[in-house]
């Protein structure tokens, strides 16, 4: 169940996205893309109340519910920024609206992002974790969560191994290039 609904909740949001920024660019309907985009965080609450109602009822924890708890925690902290990321390539390609804003090429400003990112992502991990400790809590018996604990090790996994790319602009930044007159 809990696949389906996370599942179901990745295509939804890709699909009131691309609605709403259809519905606000292509055929000019403001107030359509508003309720459109504003749906966008329901359905991380439906995937909650999913996980919460699967575990309450019984079920033993394992990588379905890891999988929720770290897609609501992505979507928490990165899912502004993708609306906002689609938003522009959709305005500037169907609006008329100015080029998306690109990351810093090279030097510090572009260290300074790769940091930035990173701790965005050690957030959302931190997030993931207080979620799984809540299902933990809720369900009150190690036997069947203690998959969730696992899941969370594993899931360390994500910020150490992002960590390279900020240590790497760090160590060996890419210089700017001069600017040609």
């Amino acid at each position: 169940m809990i696949v389906a609904i996370l599942i179901g909740c990745e295509v939804g949001f890709w699909l009131l996205l691309g609605l709403g920024l259809a519905s606000r660019y292509l055929w000019n309907l403001r107030r359509l893309s508003t309720a459109l985009l504003l749906c966008v965080p329901l359905l991380d609450v439906v995937l909650l109340v999913a996980a919460v109602v699967d575990m309450r009822g019984g079920a033993t924890a394992d990588l379905r519910h890891g999988l929720a708890a770290a897609y609501l925690a992505y979507s928490i902290v990165f899912g502004h920024r993708t609306i906002r990321w689609a938003d522009a390539r959709f305005r500037h390609r169907f609006a008329g609206g100015p080029p998306p804003w690109k990351p810093p090429a090279a030097g510090p400003a572009r260290t300074r992002y790769e940091w930035a990112y990173w701790l965005k992502i050690v957030l959302a991990y931190g997030i993931a974790c207080l979620i799984l400790f809540a299902l933990i809590w809720l369900v009150n018996d190690s036997s069947r969560t203690s998959a969730l604990l696992e899941f969370m090790l594993n899931l360390l996994k994500v910020p150490v191994i992002a960590l390279i790319w900020p240590v790497s602009h760090t160590l060996w930044p890419k210089k700017e290039e001069p600017a040609s007159e």
